[in-house]
């Protein structure tokens, strides 16, 4: 998807909320993507897989700015294929501050076209590429492709901020 794409409708996924988190396979509800951004601008980003060390950064940095995100009103959401269980204990274990949406069946990853061939050691295989999309009023207003988990949040705030 890019800038300017309207996100499709009917795309729905698990939504893990910090609260769930003891609940483990039983947490979460089945929500539309669409009740995301309803508040206000929605930083929807995509990442491989919990509990790895890439991902733990980069959901470390958006757990820590946070409340800077909350100033420009917007919701952060990270999205992978991991079911509710997975999603719960990274949250425990990260201590994690916002939403988790499980995509278990495919659907956003592939609507979002992120769900794409990788390779590692010459080995082919499909997966999740690191990629976020700053969303307002159901259409895509900006795009990371290329991530930089380190600093990753903060590169977000800066275009929320308009800088």
């Amino acid at each position: 998807m890019n800038i300017g794409d309207k996100i499709p409708a009917g795309l729905k996924g698990k939504l893990i909320t910090p609260s769930e988190k003891e609940l483990g396979k039983d947490a979460g509800k089945s929500v539309a993507l669409s009740s995301l951004w309803k508040e206000g601008p929605l930083v929807l980003y995509f990442y491989p897989k919990d509990n790895t060390p890439g991902c733990t950064t980069e959901a470390l940095q958006f757990r820590d700015h946070l409340k800077k995100f909350a100033k420009f009103n917007a919701r952060v959401v990270g999205v992978s294929r991991d079911d509710a269980k997975a999603h719960c204990s990274f949250i425990s274990k990260q201590d994690l501050n916002f939403d988790l949406l499980s995509d278990t069946d495919g659907s956003i990853t592939e609507a979002f076209g992120v769900w794409v061939e990788k390779s590692m050691y010459g080995k082919k295989y499909m997966g999740i590429a690191r990629q976020t999309f700053l969303i307002e009023k159901g259409k895509i207003v900006h795009v990371w492709e290329k991530v930089a988990v380190k600093t990753h949040a903060e590169d977000v705030l800066k275009v929320l901020a308009g800088s």
